[in-house]
């Protein structure tokens, strides 16, 4: 009880930091969570693990774990279809990605759908429904892009959902041209609201020095938040791509700890998820910092 309520002292206080025209979103609750997803060495997901062949290790020291489940824990979604300008002819793609990502949800499952250019909107709330607003049929490309901003809203959104197991996935070239915030606040807002996240690069190799860059960026969403960059070529496909995801969204080990009060602080403290058994490897986020994340109601 006295490692609660001092957690919350800390959390107020760093709250009452911010001004006023954030809007904050607090951690009731000082546990992290960890979603693991284990694959033997020919790249098979590994199902049948016990709590006991886990050990989670915070800047080294092992950790506790208080919760453990398996892969029938229900997952919500945001699926994030870039629609700029640098996607023309790239959209139809994404959208037939979309439907079959819905189609192959389990009943469990909650995914809502936005498309973003200079601005986010929504072509769907979250739902359990394999069908599709016909909106979505109406896309086209045009405009800016804000990559970084629909990242931390859909992060914003997915934080105030009860499943323990969340994920953004992000249709995109990497081009971030008109975010008023950085590509470091957006992966802040995931790590703080336990979203991983999956880029699907759409960008075309005529890009040359740019697509390298705009790789990066997405890769770094992917690799710190536990999450997978998937580069579209010859050998997968846009569908195909969608299809690994929701699969491994459905195959995952979740683990929770809760970290001492010298730890809410707001600053980035590394995890290592380690395997009792040989041959086997896991992808996790990286790390966790505590810091209420905040987003700015000014208009633009």
């Amino acid at each position: 009880m006295k490692t609660k309520l001092s957690s919350l002292i800390i959390l107020f206080f760093a709250i009452a930091s911010f001004s006023q025209d954030d809007e904050v979103i607090l951690i009731e609750s000082p546990i992290v969570v960890v979603n693991a997803f284990v694959t033997d060495k020919a790249g098979n997901p590994v199902s049948g693990l016990k709590e006991t062949d886990f050990t989670i290790f915070v800047e080294g020291e092992p950790q506790k774990i208080a919760s453990f489940s398996t892969e029938e824990t229900p997952f919500a979604a945001v699926i994030l279809i870039d629609t700029s300008g640098s996607m023309e002819n790239k959209t139809s793609l994404a959208r037939s990605a979309a439907i079959k990502f819905l189609q192959e949800i389990r009943d469990e499952d909650t995914v809502a759908i936005f498309n973003f250019d200079s601005k986010m909107h929504l072509i769907q709330d979250f739902s359990n429904s394999r069908d599709v607003e016909d909106s979505i049929f109406d896309l086209e490309a045009k405009g800016m892009t804000i990559l970084n901003d629909a990242i931390y809203e859909a992060c914003v959104l997915l934080s105030k959902r009860s499943e323990l197991r969340r994920a953004v996935i992000v249709i995109s070239d990497g081009a971030d041209t008109f975010s008023k915030r950085s590509a470091e606040k957006a992966l802040q807002a995931a790590l703080e609201a336990n979203v991983m996240i999956y880029t699907v690069d759409m960008s075309s190799p005529e890009a040359g020095k740019d697509r390298i860059i705009h790789q990066a960026v997405l890769k770094n969403f992917a690799e710190k938040s536990g999450g997978r960059f998937i580069a579209i070529s010859p050998k997968i496909t846009l569908q195909e791509a969608f299809k690994q995801i929701v699969e491994e969204l459905g195959k995952q080990y979740t683990l929770t700890f809760s970290p001492p009060p010298s730890q809410m602080d707001g600053k980035w403290y590394s995890i290592q998820v380690k395997i009792q058994r040989e041959g086997l490897q896991v992808r996790h986020r990286k790390g966790f910092s505590t810091k209420p994340i905040s987003q700015k109601t000014k208009s633009r």
